[in-house]
C-alpha cells in the first residue's frame, strides 16, 4: 500500500494527510470517468432495484464499482486514484436511490393505482438531488471538523481499496466470474426452467407447515455479506411464521364454518401461501413497522444531536468565505438555496409527484431533517445499519397527520403521501451515500465540487434506469387472475372522485376475448379486497383481479407457484397511510406484530431483522441463510488473521458475492425483458410470460424428472454455495 503524502497546508482536521496533496493537480473529473461511473451506476441501480424488491435490503456499490474501475481502466490505459474515485461517487448513487424508491412507491400498486415510469424517475430525481444540495453546506461540519470522530466506514474502506488500486484491479477478476457464473445459473433456472427455483416441501403430519427455499445466486451473496448473525434473525423469523403462526391459524381455523374479516374462503381450505396473504401478511407488517419505530427511537438521541450541530453548522457555512485550497472547494452555497427554490416550484407543477404547496414545504422540511440525520448515522455506525425505513416511517406519519388535520382524507391523497414519503426516502438515502463518497474524497484528496457535480449526474442517470427496470419488473410478472363475488357488485364513482371505495379508471380491457370495465377498489368491498379489477360491463360484477407483478397476493394458481416479487418495506408503507387515512385496517392482526416485536426486545434480540424474517417469504430468509452459513465457515477457516477493513470489504468472498448479486440480479430482469416480449403470445395461450419464455425453449421438457426435482435444484444450489466457500476460503 502506497505512503500517505504530507499535507500542504493548514485544514480543519489536524494531522490529516490526503493521499493526493492539495497542491497537487491530476486528472479527475474527465468524461471517461464520468461516463464508466454511468454505465455501472446503471447496472448497479437495476441490480439494486431486482434486490430490494426481493427482500427490502440493498448491497452498497461502492466498493465493487471501485474495483471494477481499477480493472476497466487498467486496460485502457493507466487512470489516477481521483478518476477512480469519480467514477465510484457517481456509480454509488444508484443503490441509494434504488431504496428510497423501491422502498415507498410500489405501495401505491398494492392500492389499485398504476405505477408510471415519470412518476417514478421524477420522485428518484428530486430526491436525488435534495440528498446532494443538502450535504453540500454540510461537508465541511461533517466530514472535515468530525474528522476522527465520525469515521464513515464504507467510505474510509473505500478509500482504503482505491490507495491500494494495483491490488484491486486483480481482483477483480472475481467480480467478472462470479457475474458470468450467476448470470448463466439464474437464466438458465428462472428462464429456460432447468431446475426449479423454489423446492418446497409441506408437511403432511404438521398441518399447515411448510419450507421451501428460493436458490437463487443473488440471495446467497447476500446472505454472505449480511453475515450469519442476521442472515440467522431473518430465517428464525421465517420460521416462525411459516412453522408457527400459519400451523397455529391452521389449527384453530380448522374448525370455523364461516369466513372471518374480509375474506371469503375457509380457513381449513387454505393453502399455506393463502393463510399467509391473508394473515401472517398484516401480523409481519406490523412486527415491521413497530420495529422501525423502536430503532429510530432508539437512535433519538443521535437524531437530536445531530439535527442541532447540523443547523448550527450550516448556519457557520453560510457566511464562510469560499476556500482557494483545492481539497476544500465545494459548490457555493447559494447552489443549495437556489436549487431547493427551485425544485420546491417544480414539484408544485409536475403532475407525476401530485402535491401542492404544502406538500412541496414538507418535503423539503423533512427532507433536509432526514438528510442531517442520516449523514450523521452514517457516519458513526455505517450505511447498513442506517434506519431509513424508520426514518420514511416517520415522515409518512407525520404527512398523514398533517393531512388528516387539514381534511385531506380521500383515498386519492394516499398517493400523494406516499409520493411525499418516496422523495423524502431517496433524499434521506442518498443523503447517507454522498456523506460516504465525501469521506472517500477527503482521505484521497479529491475536490469536492467535482465530486458533487458526479454525484448529480450519477443521480440523473440512475434514476432513468430504476424507472424503467421498476415498471418492466412489475408488468412482466402481473399476472390476471380469476376472482368471483357473486351477488356483490361493484359501482364505480367516476375517475377522480375520491371519496368513495370503488372508482373507475375509464379504462376498458379485452381479456379472454371479451371486453371488460377496468374498475379500482380502494376499501375492502363486500369481500372484495383494494386493487385493480375487471367486471362485467352488464352485472357489474368483479371477474377477475389484475394481480401486480410488485407485491401481489396471489401467489398459486392451478396448484402452481406464481413468482412475484414481494417489496417488504412498501408494503408497511401502504398499511401505514391506509391506517391513518382510510381507518380501515385489521387492526388486530397488525397488532399482534406490534407486541411481538415488543416480545423479541425484551429478549434482548435485535427485532427489526426477525420482523422482516416474519414478513418476507421463508425460501428468500432460508437461501440467504445458507449464504450466512457459508460466511460463518470461512472465518472459522480463516479465525485469527489480521484484516483491516478494506482487506475484509474487498476480500474474495465479498467481491465474488457482490458479483452474485449483480450477476443474479440482472439475469432476473433480462429474463423479465425477454419474457416481456412474449406477453401477447403468452396471453392467447393462458400462461405466465416467463412460463412461456421456458415453453419454448422446450429443454425442461426434454431434462423430464431433473427440472421438476427439489433434490436437484438443492444440488445445484449446494454447488454454487461450495463455489463460493472455495473462493471467500483463499
Amino acid at each position: 500500500m502506497a505512503t500517505i503524502a504530507p499535507p500542504p497546508a493548514p485544514t480543519d482536521a489536524p494531522g490529516h494527510a490526503p493521499f493526493i496533496p492539495a497542491s497537487r493537480s491530476i486528472a479527475e473529473f474527465t468524461v471517461r470517468a464520468l461516463i464508466l461511473g454511468s454505465v455501472l451506476g446503471v447496472i448497479f441501480a437495476a441490480s439494486s432495484v431486482y434486490l430490494a424488491l426481493k427482500i427490502g435490503l440493498t448491497v452498497s456499490a461502492s466498493i465493487p464499482i471501485a474495483v471494477l474501475s481499477v480493472a476497466v481502466f487498467g486496460t485502457l490505459g493507466r487512470s489516477t486514484i481521483l478518476e477512480n474515485n469519480i467514477v465510484q461517487t457517481t456509480g454509488s448513487a444508484s443503490d441509494s436511490i434504488a431504496a428510497g424508491i423501491v422502498f415507498t412507491l410500489p405501495a401505491i400498486l398494492l392500492m389499485g393505482y398504476d405505477l408510471t415510469v415519470s412518476r417514478i424517475t421524477v420522485i428518484a430525481l428530486v430526491g436525488g438531488l435534495i440528498g446532494v444540495l443538502m450535504m453540500i453546506p454540510l461537508r465541511k461540519a461533517l466530514i472535515v471538523k468530525e474528522h476522527g470522530r465520525l469515521r464513515y466506514p464504507e467510505g474510509t474502506a473505500c478509500a482504503e481499496v482505491l490507495v491500494a488500486g494495483e491490488r484491486g484491479g486483480l481482483q477483480a477478476r472475481l467480480l467478472f466470474q462470479a457475474f458470468g457464473l450467476a448470470f448463466v445459473y439464474k437464466f438458465l433456472m428462472a428462464g429456460l426452467k432447468l431446475w426449479k427455483e423454489y423446492p418446497t416441501r409441506v408437511s403432511t403430519f404438521y398441518n399447515g407447515a411448510s419450507i421451501s427455499a428460493e436458490v437463487s445466486p443473488e440471495l446467497l451473496g447476500v446472505g454472505y455479506i449480511i453475515g450469519p448473525r442476521i442472515a440467522g434473525y431473518l430465517f428464525a423469523g421465517g420460521c416462525l411464521a411459516y412453522l408457527v403462526l400459519i400451523p397455529a391459524i391452521k389449527l384453530f381455523g380448522a374448525g370455523l364454518t364461516a369466513p372471518i374479516f374480509a375474506e371469503t374462503t375457509l380457513i381449513a381450505n387454505m393453502s399455506p401461501g393463502e393463510v399467509r396473504a391473508n394473515f401472517v401478511f398484516y401480523i409481519g407488517a406490523g412486527a415491521v413497522a413497530s420495529a422501525g419505530i423502536i430503532a429510530l427511537l432508539r437512535a433519538l438521541p443521535t437524531i437530536v444531536a445531530a439535527f442541532r450541530s447540523g443547523f448550527q453548522d450550516l448556519r457557520s457555512s453560510v457566511g464562510a468565505v469560499a476556500a482557494r485550497v483545492r481539497t476544500e472547494r465545494d459548490l457555493p452555497i447559494w447552489v443549495t438555496l437556489a436549487g431547493s427554490v427551485a425544485l420546491v416550484l417544480l414539484l408544485t407543477v409536475l403532475p407525476q409527484v401530485g402535491v401542492n404547496l404544502l406538500g412541496a414545504i414538507l418535503i423539503i422540511v423533512f427532507g433536509f431533517f432526514f438528510v442531517v440525520v442520516s449523514s450523521r448515522i452514517t457516519g458513526e455506525i455505517g450505511s447498513s445499519a442506517n434506519p431509513i425505513s424508520g426514518m420514511t416511517i416517520a415522515a409518512l406519519i407525520g404527512t398523514c397527520a398533517v393531512f388528516l388535520l387539514i381534511g385531506w382524507t380521500g383515498v386519492d391523497h394516499r398517493v400523494g403521501a406516499l409520493s411525499i414519503a418516496g422523495v423524502i426516502a431517496v433524499a434521506a438515502s442518498n443523503g447517507g451515500a454522498t456523506s460516504q463518497d465525501l469521506k472517500t474524497g477527503f482521505l484521497v484528496g479529491a475536490t469536492p465540487r467535482y465530486q458533487q457535480m458526479a454525484i448529480m449526474i450519477g443521480v440523473i442517470t440512475s434514476a432513468m434506469a430504476i424507472g424503467w427496470t421498476l415498471t418492466l419488473l412489475n408488468a412482466t410478472y402481473t399476472n390476471i387472475v380469476p376472482e368471483r363475488h357473486p351477488g356483490v357488485a361493484i359501482h364505480a364513482a367516476a375517475p377522480g372522485v375520491s371519496d368513495r371505495s370503488v372508482t373507475g379508471t375509464g379504462e376498458r380491457m379485452t381479456h379472454d376475448g371479451r371486453q371488460w370495465e377496468v374498475v379500482r377498489v380502494n376499501a375492502p368491498t363486500g369481500g372484495v379486497q383494494p386493487g385493480k379489477y375487471l367486471i362485467d360491463p352488464a352485472t357489474k360484477e368483479v371477474a377477475y383481479l389484475i394481480d401486480p407483478g410488485i407485491g401481489g397476493r396471489v401467489r398459486e394458481l392451478g396448484g402452481k407457484t406464481i413468482t412475484k416479487l414481494d417489496s417488504p418495506k412498501a408494503t408497511i408503507m401502504a398499511l401505514v397511510t391506509d391506517g391513518i387515512l382510510t381507518r380501515k385496517l385489521p387492526w388486530g392482526l397488525v397488532l399482534i406484530g406490534v407486541f411481538l416485536t415488543f416480545a423479541i426486545e425484551l429478549m434482548g434480540l435485535p427485532s427489526l431483522p426477525v420482523a422482516v424474517g416474519v414478513y418476507l417469504p421463508i425460501s428468500t430468509s432460508s437461501a440467504m441463510f445458507a449464504g450466512g452459513a457459508v460466511r460463518w465457515l470461512v472465518e472459522r477457516r480463516l479465525r485469527g488473521q489480521q484484516r483491516t477493513l478494506a482487506e475484509i470489504e474487498s476480500g474474495p468472498g465479498v467481491l465474488f458475492s457482490s458479483g452474485l448479486i449483480a450477476g443474479g440480479s440482472i439475469a432476473g430482469i433480462a429474463v423479465a425483458a425477454v419474457a416481456a416480449a412474449f406477453v401477447a403470445r403468452a396471453e392467447a395461450a393462458h400462461v405466465a410470460a416467463a412460463d412461456y419464455l421456458a415453453a419454448a425453449a422446450g429443454l425442461a421438457d426434454r431434462l423430464g424428472a431433473f427440472a421438476t426435482s427439489d433434490l436437484a435444484a438443492m444440488i445445484m444450489f449446494c454447488a454454487l454455495a461450495a463455489v463460493l466457500y472455495r473462493v471467500a476460503r483463499r
